[in-house]
């Protein structure tokens, strides 16, 4: 299991605690000092059953100055992701083939 995490975001916090408390001892990605890659995000969607626009955090300062209101290709927007990992909904957890996006917390259940 891999948490995408984010140590100042609450939600982020709260999500890996839920899965500490369930036994896992998740591999933990601080994703704004390791962004993941383009190939890494496609996988990442794929397993989500995502676009890349359904992770993009629009509430973020970057997005509304650089990218509200731009219509992008998935791939382009992926690769506005892997240059920009705050842009990145968080957290994401990944566990095999399956992924989650921690909002809310107990959405991770579905992994556990």
């Amino acid at each position: 299991m891999r948490i995408y995490h984010n140590n100042r975001c609450a939600t982020s916090r709260k999500t890996l605690a839920l899965i500490e408390e369930a036994g896992e001892s998740p591999e933990i990605v601080e994703y704004l000092k390791t962004p993941p890659s383009e190939a890494e995000l496609k996988d990442i969607l794929n397993k989500l059953g995502m676009n890349a626009e359904d992770i993009i955090r629009k509430k973020e300062k970057l997005f509304k100055e650089e990218y509200k209101g731009k219509e992008l290709t998935n791939a382009q927007w992926i690769k506005v992701l892997a240059k920009n990992p705050i842009l990145i909904e968080r957290p994401i957890v990944v566990k095999a083939n399956k992924a989650v996006v921690g909002r809310p917390p107990e959405n991770v259940n579905e992994l556990l």
